[in-house]
């Protein structure tokens, strides 16, 4: 009787675990400030060498001295304070009323009928154009340009969120219905999830339509704000606060813009979207 030999099978060799590559991302941030940096030594040797008049448009430099000038005397704070309040009032009225009417108008199909024609018909008239009607109906102190701030982030917030819970796949709802899940833990484990993509797009254009809103509602019948001081500087010819004041607009946008994208990272960190090569 012959014995069978058996041999084993060689062991599986293990790949070697491939290590992540090294982050980028600092080199990254090096790079996206280069045209920026460029673009103001650009505009500060034209301006010194008298391409660009002084009159017309001052150099980065002489722009920052009225900067440190006016915030060495509290004028450029008592100015941004006033702004920053009337834009996060804007932004907190706006914004939960078209998150409110954006997710009735989402989930209901009577919020639907009832609510999205009329919102359809307002969002084809310019939220700035009603500027004379406004002042009739809420005069020309603050509450005309919280109201111009909160018609302007409206409309991009509703949207979005209206967008964002029809674009939800039915069959991810249908799932968590036969999975046993309320209507409240539906709307919290999937409805929320699924929507905040969208909300977050629509949270960044409100502010952009509301930064653009607050420089319109500041250049009428103002006293303070960042607005009323470039008025004031236009008065007088002082291009160099003028241009101080856009810059001021131009930097609370991009700081506000940098937050929201924090903590949308932080919020979304399921989402695994393309990245750019």
């Amino acid at each position: 009787m012959s014995r069978t030999t058996l041999t084993e099978a060689p062991a599986e060799v293990s790949a070697p675990t491939p290590v992540a590559p090294r982050s980028r991302r600092p080199a990254r941030r090096w790079r996206r400030l280069a045209s920026p940096v460029a673009l103001v030594l650009g505009w500060e040797l034209a301006a010194r060498t008298g391409l660009l008049p002084p009159e017309k448009l001052p150099a980065p430099s002489d722009v920052l001295a009225a900067g440190w000038r006016l915030a060495r005397d509290g004028t450029l704070a008592i100015h941004l304070l006033d702004s920053l309040t009337r834009a996060a009032a804007g932004l907190l009225i706006g914004g939960l009323l078209a998150l409110i009417l954006g997710t009735v108008a989402g989930l209901l199909r009577l919020g639907d009928d009832l609510v999205d024609p009329p919102v359809q018909m307002a969002r084809m008239l310019p939220h700035l154009g009603l500027v004379p009607l406004l002042i009739i109906w809420v005069g020309i102190g603050e509450s005309l340009k919280i109201s111009l701030v909160a018609l302007g982030a409206f409309f991009p917030i509703y949207f979005n969120t209206y967008a964002g819970i029809r674009d939800i796949d039915e069959r991810l709802v249908e799932a968590a219905r036969t999975c046993g899940l309320g209507q409240a833990a539906r709307l919290r484990h999937v409805v929320l999830p699924g929507a905040l993509p969208a909300l977050f797009l629509g949270l960044r254009l409100a502010i952009g339509a509301a930064w653009l809103s607050l420089v319109v509602g500041e250049q009428v019948n103002a006293q303070t704000g960042i607005g009323f001081l470039m008025m004031e500087a236009r008065e007088f010819s002082q291009t160099d606060v003028v241009v101080l004041g856009l810059l001021v607009y131009a930097l609370l946008g991009l700081l506000s813009d940098l937050a929201l994208r924090v903590l949308e990272r932080r919020m979304l960190t399921w989402r695994r979207g393309l990245r750019a090569t």
